[in-house]
């Protein structure tokens, strides 16, 4: 039995949400090829990991138990990942960055000791992860904000295996943008099928 984890990055309610109906039938899928795994769902839009900033004034306590530690060492604790991750402003939403500004830290999910010529070595390397995106502008449109790449080379970085990550976009214009959330991912429902199947 394998611990998945759902992560919510997005601040749009589920029911208006192309994400949140992409993570739907992804979920759908594995649940039947996996039917004994433990799910596990974080909304970031309720917790102190996804509201809160790192400033100056954070900064002392941003990685303590009751925040930042307990997100780690979850991470240690399950076997895959699922991150919902709409496109806000050229980036992901800030809630999911104020998460990997929580979680990514040095000598708990990656390190610079033992590595060579700079590089460094990430310790969630047990850790699969699968991204499911959106973003409302045709891919390409923005090559400054490509939050799937930030997002895919975040999560190498700490050592997890990526999979090939599933991007909805141009959900904003013609001919997606006057559909339901159901009528636009159903454009791609086969692909994200076969993704959860595999992972």
């Amino acid at each position: 039995m394998s611990k998945l984890l759902v992560l919510n990055g997005s601040v749009i309610p589920s029911e208006k949400s192309n994400s949140h109906e992409m993570a739907r039938i992804f979920l759908e899928e594995y649940k039947q090829a996996n039917p004994n795994d433990e799910i596990i769902t974080l909304d970031l839009n309720k917790l102190i990991v996804g509201t809160k900033t790192l400033t100056t004034e954070t900064f002392s306590t941003y990685w303590s138990d009751e925040e930042g530690m307990k997100y780690i060492n979850q991470l240690k604790e399950i076997d895959k990942l699922l991150i919902i991750a709409p496109m806000y402003n050229f980036h992901v939403s800030g809630m999911l960055k104020n998460y990997i500004d929580h979680v990514a830290l040095a000598n708990q999910t990656f390190s610079y000791k033992y590595s060579t010529k700079g590089a460094s070595i990430g310790l969630l390397d047990k850790l699969k992860v699968q991204i499911l995106a959106t973003q409302g502008a045709p891919k390409g449109w923005y090559p400054w904000g490509d939050h799937v790449a930030y997002l895919k080379g975040t999560w190498e970085f700490l050592g997890a295996k990526v999979s090939d990550p599933i991007l909805l976009a141009g959900v904003k214009v013609e001919p997606l943008g006057s559909q339901t959330p159901n009528q636009i991912v159903s454009t791609i429902s086969e692909e994200i099928k076969k993704a959860a199947k595999a992972f």
